[in-house]
């Protein structure tokens, strides 16, 4: 991530800790007796893994998730030498040691997955914790039906595995009356019933407003810590987590029947009075934005207009009046007025990709925590 000074860089991103805690006790106490981990996969969401896991174990949290093998090696220098650190993908071939060094947990997906863990558990002479995870209905990772009848039919070959949990992810969850829910549950409580006893992992940030039966003993929230709205079509409960402020360029005046950007894609309808600033793709804001995304001085939207090229972005701030913002000034790409599913909406897109495709240029101020 490149080095950056508030002065000079070209837009600032804010992000507030005490918000991703506030978060974490709201979805901690909807969860009533069920343990609520942390997904901090990819970077926690862009925000900084490194400062995002001191905040949540602050709050409690003990439960950590990645994708890869390599992030949970650069996280456990962040969190309690207790903390346990799952790893979603499980582990390539070959890394079984690597993964046990570190003490981290593996998410097995597949009977190769079983089978090198198992095998290492008896070159080491002890059993190794892992979480089992079975596919309810994805299709994605997970015993499938014929692997979990294979293990169902000859449970040795979990011998050596500290079960810690059976777990499996939720397709629709942010839609809480899609059939595939219900589908899902059914499947899984008939997936545990084949397998060993073991404590159970379900919900995901949507799951968790799902209800008790989507509960079990641990959910996994992500996006939701971030402030994305967990909930399709209903009022977001989270504490919104970033703030995005580009810093304006140069404003200039231009006529009727002007173009703006690449492509001559807007013509000026009128005089306007152009704003360009310093924010493109290159900073994660997506091309497809252009001539659809909303920006904010203050109260006043202030319109894209053009394509989003790789440095800069051009907004039209004629209704700002007198009030023409100075080279250096900062405008809000995403703030109180356009949250990160905001701006999801205006580039076709969810809240998850806003979030992770936010760019190494941005000087990113952390509040709290």
């Amino acid at each position: 991530m490149l080095k950056t000074s508030r002065d000079s860089a070209g837009a600032l991103l804010t992000i507030d800790l005490d918000a991703i805690r506030a978060n974490y006790r709201l979805l901690r106490d909807r969860l009533g007796k069920s343990t609520c981990a942390g997904v901090v996969k990819a970077d926690a969401y862009g925000l900084g893994a490194d400062r995002v896991a001191p905040a949540l174990a602050a709050e409690g949290c003990r439960d950590f998730f990645v994708a890869h093998l390599d992030e949970g090696i650069a996280l456990r220098p962040h969190v309690a030498d207790d903390a346990a650190i799952y790893i979603l993908h499980g582990l390539m071939p070959g890394v079984e040691a690597t993964a046990e060094a570190y003490r981290l947990t593996p998410v097995l997906n597949s009977l190769g997955q079983v089978d090198a863990w198992t095998g290492l558990a008896r070159s080491v002479g002890r059993r190794l914790p892992a979480v089992l995870q079975v596919d309810t209905g994805m299709s994605r990772l997970g015993l499938s039906p014929a692997e979990l009848a294979t293990v169902a039919g000859d449970r040795s070959r979990l011998d050596g595995i500290d079960l810690r949990y059976v777990m499996s992810h939720l397709a629709c969850a942010e839609q809480q009356n899609h059939r595939l829910n219900g589908d899902q549950l059914a499947r899984f409580r008939a997936a545990r019933a084949m397998l060993p006893p073991a404590p159970a992992s379900f919900a995901n940030s949507s799951g968790v407003f799902l209800g008790p039966d989507f509960h079990f003993d641990l959910a996994r929230p992500g996006a939701a810590l971030y402030g994305v709205a967990p909930v399709a079509g209903q009022p977001n409960p989270m504490r919104p987590v970033v703030r995005l402020q580009s810093r304006v360029i140069q404003v200039r005046e231009i006529a009727t029947g002007d173009v703006v950007g690449y492509g001559g894609t807007w013509q000026a309808p009128g005089p306007r009075r152009i704003a360009t600033v310093s924010t493109g793709y290159a900073d994660g804001y997506l091309r497809s934005l252009g001539n659809r995304a909303t920006a904010y001085l203050g109260g006043t939207p202030l319109p894209m207009v053009g394509v989003v090229s790789m440095d800069t972005i051009t907004l039209d701030v004629t209704d700002l009046g007198n009030r023409v913002p100075a080279p250096g000034s900062l405008i809000d790409l995403i703030g109180e007025h356009n949250t990160v599913d905001d701006l999801a909406a205006q580039a076709g897109t969810i809240g998850y990709e806003i979030l992770t495709s936010l760019g190494g240029r941005y000087h990113r101020i952390y509040l709290g925590g």
